[in-house]
């Protein structure tokens, strides 16, 4: 029962990491594509690692698993969001169809 919820999970995080991938092709902007790959990272990736502890259990391979995915928990929207703010400060523009620039109305209440 435990391995059927392990390829489940597994199967879930190559679909996502499949459409983030596919976000990367297929937005328009920089910072689209961005939120693509870190939506795949955090949900694509870190479910193939649970679905990996799934199978290993508490193992040396399956406690790895874990610390990998707090660590990508941790670490990816921190940088996604860095990257983000450095485009926008560097002059990278929004897609012209955007609705709102939060970076810009911040940068107006200063």
């Amino acid at each position: 029962m435990i391995e059927i919820i392990g390829y489940i999970f597994i199967a879930v995080g190559l679909m996502f990491d499949f459409f983030g991938c596919l976000g990367l092709v297929r937005l328009p902007d920089v910072y689209n594509r961005l939120q693509a790959s870190t939506k795949c990272v955090t949900l694509g990736t870190c479910s193939i690692l649970f679905g990996l502890f799934l199978f290993k259990g508490f193992t040396a391979s399956g406690i790895k698993a874990l610390l990998c995915i707090v660590f990508l928990i941790l670490t990816a929207p921190v940088s996604a969001h860095a990257i983000a703010r450095g485009a926008h400060i560097s002059g990278v523009k929004l897609w012209d169809k955007s609705v709102c620039d939060k970076y810009e109305e911040d940068k107006k209440e200063m």
